[in-house]
């Protein structure tokens, strides 16, 4: 193969194939990029255009207004409590249900996967979630932002759809031979070669549960069960809303340059952690979405 004389259309061909995804992985890494040192820039030099590859008269004054607020903490705590309980609860459910829906021999299976499918479509909307909630006796509790979105129908089609390409009835047929059952099966076969969707479940769950602040908002009263998200979004109006508030000409304009820089700071506390996961799971992710992809 070694040998193979590449043609000049393959060279342009992979010339261009290169200069293509470096084109979209700078549109996608940039953004980024820019927030990162925009966070421990002078507002001025942001204004001014000066900052776009280096950070220019650098301060931290934004991270430590950010940081030397204890709630900041607080809702780190309670959003890192959200993402273990809530991931573990999710996975939990999916995994086995997954499984479940992938075995030809269930019983009821397609009126099931059916009536789960019309679920992601048709939903009872904001009202009658929250009276469920309510009645439920969740209200201002933590299983409000953890049971309702216990099982999300697309998580479980995508584990169906890698158990159905993975795992072959053969596999079960000679396991059953051996006098293993089904819960046997499962937990001494099914899981060990399921790594991959479970790093890709585990990713997509870390990511809904501390990302998400909206459940909490409407749920909960109590502040000290607020989310870091929420606690975020907080401080960003706080910010803002003094902004407003100041007369004096000098305080406006200092006011407004802690402001860009608690709202560029406050974007990298909150995906500091998921930035820090993702590269640990990115080889089992790219795995098992692909193969969850397949057959959809």
């Amino acid at each position: 193969m070694k040998n193979l004389a590449r043609s000049r259309g393959d060279r342009l061909f992979d010339l261009f194939n290169i200069l293509l995804f470096a084109f979209v992985s700078l549109i996608v890494i940039y953004p980024l990029y820019f927030m990162i040192i925009a966070s421990f820039s002078d507002p001025q030099s942001i204004n001014s255009g000066a900052v776009w590859l280096l950070p220019q008269d650098i301060t931290f004054e934004g991270y430590s207004r950010i940081l030397n607020d204890p709630n900041i903490w607080l809702g780190y705590r309670n959003s890192i409590f959200y993402t273990i309980v809530g991931t573990a609860i999710n996975v939990a459910l999916i995994i086995p249900a997954g499984y479940a829906l992938s075995r030809r021999d269930l019983l009821g299976r397609n009126p099931i996967i059916i009536f789960i499918v019309f679920t992601m479509f048709f939903n009872g909307g904001l009202i009658p979630t929250y009276l469920v909630v309510k009645n439920l006796g969740m209200l201002d509790t933590i299983w409000a932002l953890i049971l309702p979105s216990a099982v999300g129908v697309y998580n479980l089609i995508i584990c169906r759809t890698y158990f159905q390409s993975t795992i072959p009835d053969a596999l079960y047929e000679a396991a059953a031979i051996d006098g293993s059952t089904n819960t046997g099966f499962f937990f001494r076969v099914v899981l060990p070669l399921s790594l991959p969707i479970i790093a890709v479940m585990v990713l997509f769950h870390v990511v809904m549960h501390w990302n998400s602040y909206f459940p909490a908002l409407i749920y909960l009263k109590d502040e000290v069960k607020r989310p870091l998200q929420l606690i975020l979004r907080e401080i960003l109006i706080i910010s803002q809303q003094q902004d407003n508030m100041v007369v004096d000409s000098e305080s406006i304009a200092d006011q407004q340059r802690i402001a860009e820089l608690v709202k560029y700071g406050v974007v990298i506390v909150a995906s500091l952690p998921v930035l820090v996961l993702y590269p640990f799971l990115q080889k089992y992710f790219v795995k098992g979405v692909m193969i969850g992809s397949i057959k959809g």
